[in-house]
């Protein structure tokens, strides 16, 4: 076909004959396409609140991972970190003045151990932690109390030097000498001078 049949074709050709009731509606589809939002504004309303969405699901993974990772680096160091924690021990010391003897944490949790009388004399605070195989115990504590930690009846002391003293029923413990106990026990121990009552 050619532009000169195409065109005698198209000249032949009719309109369409529309229904009356599309040109009653006709006016109305005109004024609502007019009135409705240009197209990219209709997809910049759909894509903002799935980026909302997107975003706000990133941060929930984000903490939810940080979470995690600071939860496992707790277990990994052992919790014990929290019995260094100054603001703790000087709310758990307000909270019972003079009757706190020690705050132990091991494989149980944490356990708060007080003096039926207000006796507990107030010096700088003790940290000491005693592992036997792959249970360990740790605990805050003050100079001349006598606890049972790891199974063993254990008296805590502190030096003139600043020096800790652990004397069990099998064996005596020096910071300044760092030896190991016998049967296996692990000891670390330190003063926590930063901390003040």
């Amino acid at each position: 076909m050619n532009n000169s049949e195409l065109e005698s074709a198209l000249k032949k050709a009719q309109m369409p004959a529309r229904p009356e009731a599309f040109w009653e509606m006709f006016p109305r589809r005109v004024v609502n396409r007019l009135n409705r939002p240009p197209v990219w504004d209709r997809a910049r309303r759909h894509w903002l609140p799935r980026l909302a969405w997107g975003l706000g699901m990133a941060m929930c993974i984000l903490v939810a991972f940080a979470i995690g990772h600071w939860h496992g680096r707790m277990e990994k160091n052992g919790a014990f970190v929290l019995l260094q924690n100054g603001k703790m021990l000087r709310e758990v010391l307000t909270l019972f003045p003079n009757r706190v003897r020690a705050i132990v944490q091991d494989e149980r949790g944490l356990q708060l151990v007080l003096s039926d009388q207000p006796n507990v004399p107030m010096s700088t605070p003790l940290w000491v932690k005693i592992c036997d195989g792959k249970q360990c115990s740790s605990l805050v504590t003050f100079s001349g109390q006598e606890l049972e930690i790891a199974g063993q009846k254990i008296t805590v002391l502190s030096d003139a030097e600043g020096g800790i003293i652990l004397e069990g029923n099998q064996f005596v413990w020096s910071s300044s000498a760092r030896n190991f106990a016998q049967g296996g026990l692990k000891i670390e121990a330190k003063r926590l001078n930063s901390i003040t009552l």
